[in-house]
């Protein structure tokens, strides 16, 4: 269980909350987690369980029917569930997507999927990575060509978290080929839209509880009131999340090294060698005494970034260091704690296999360590 005595990020509402969050973990995704894993998907039943809770886009404002509460309390989500060790796309939703439809939506929009969103009952997904395109949106292909009051997409996307599940599908096309990343628009496509069509569940190194697919668009017709916020506008309304969403893997980098770390301690003192457990050589005492310290300087930088992002400060470059460091420092955690269990850690049936492999991706997503210091170079 995350240790959160010592956190200067929440109050004591935020600690209600987490105590709601751990109880519908324990009861509808805990016991649930290896079949997440074979199957590849977490059921709607369990969005719906996260639903009922109120533990979906809590941030939504109370006008638009939802609690009206701070990102603190997605942070204590995200944190909990990487803790659990779950790839669930329930964060995606949270950080990320709900931020599109409350932000840019129209009241038709926002009245036809965010209470939806809120129960659990709409999944959403952003289709932006395409085959040729990752970081660089300049490379996007998808096309959305006007053709009077309609738009009409064509192209594929790849590397899409929650695709199989998604009820709604927020697409990054071209509208405007000509103007570069400049020419994109943010685009809703709903699922059963005919020419809209999903390929295979992906086969990933790790996170395999998570949905993330392909996407085809095949003379797909929309209205053009389907455009989430303005026409050509799509590569700044992504700009304008980027704090959020990697200020948000940060948090899930924490949540998973903690976890790691855990389990090692756990491991090495009931694992017995050479007349003693484990954790009484130097090696593991020292090994461990590092991570520890990394830890420690981890929550307080990632409770100084939640406390900055909440009153509106965190700048693109903080959030981008962060996601850096965080994710950085995971891989080393999970990485060291699996060689803390030996053998043990190459077995599947240890839970510090599923944390190795998850966290690999972290790097990645969100934007690579190497964009990160990229973008983090920019502000200095």
């Amino acid at each position: 269980m995350l240790e959160v005595a010592n956190r200067s990020a929440y109050n004591e509402d935020h600690e209600a909350f987490r105590e709601t969050v751990r109880k519908v973990f324990a009861e509808h995704m805990e016991p649930h987690l290896d079949r997440h894993e074979e199957e590849g998907i977490v059921p709607r039943s369990a969005w719906k369980a996260l639903g009922e809770a109120g533990m979906l886009c809590p941030t939504i404002s109370e006008e638009n029917g939802g609690l009206g509460l701070d990102f603190g309390f997605n942070c204590v989500l995200t944190e909990e569930l990487a803790y659990l060790g779950s790839a669930a796309g329930f964060t995606l939703q949270n950080d990320i997507t709900v931020n599109y439809f409350e932000r840019l939506g129209s009241p038709e929009q926002k009245e036809k999927y965010i209470p939806g969103m809120i129960s659990g009952d709409v999944i959403t997904a952003i289709a932006m990575t395409e085959p040729g395109a990752g970081s660089d949106l300049q490379g996007i292909r998808t096309t959305a060509v006007e053709d009077g009051n309609h738009l009409v997409i064509n192209g594929s996307k790849t590397y899409i978290t929650n695709g199989q599940n998604a009820d709604v599908v927020i697409v990054v096309a071209k509208t405007d080929p000509g103007a570069g990343a400049k020419g994109t628009s943010l685009i809703l496509v709903d699922a059963g839209t005919p020419g809209f069509a999903r390929g295979r569940n992906l086969d990933k190194i790790g996170q395999h509880s998570a949905d993330t697919s392909e996407l085809f668009f095949e003379d797909v017709r929309v209205p053009k009131t389907n455009i989430l916020g303005g026409e050509n506008r799509g590569f700044i309304h992504l700009m304008e999340e980027l704090p959020q969403e990697r200020l948000s893997i940060a948090v899930s980098a924490m949540g998973g090294a903690q976890r790691a770390f855990d389990e090692a301690v756990k491991f090495t003192k009931e694992r017995k060698a050479f007349g003693s457990t484990v954790f009484q050589f130097q090696n593991t005492k020292f090994t461990l005494a590092d991570l520890s310290a990394k830890l420690q300087v981890g929550w307080a930088h990632l409770d100084w970034a939640i406390a900055r992002h909440l009153r509106g400060e965190l700048t693109t470059g903080e959030a981008s260091a962060a996601k850096l460091w965080h994710t950085e420092m995971q891989w080393e955690m999970v990485d060291a704690c699996l060689q803390l269990h030996g053998g043990a850690g190459y077995m599947n049936e240890y839970p510090i296999a599923r944390l190795w492999r998850d966290a690999r991706v972290q790097r990645i997503y969100g934007g690579t360590s190497e964009i990160m210091k990229e973008v983090v170079s920019r502000e200095i």
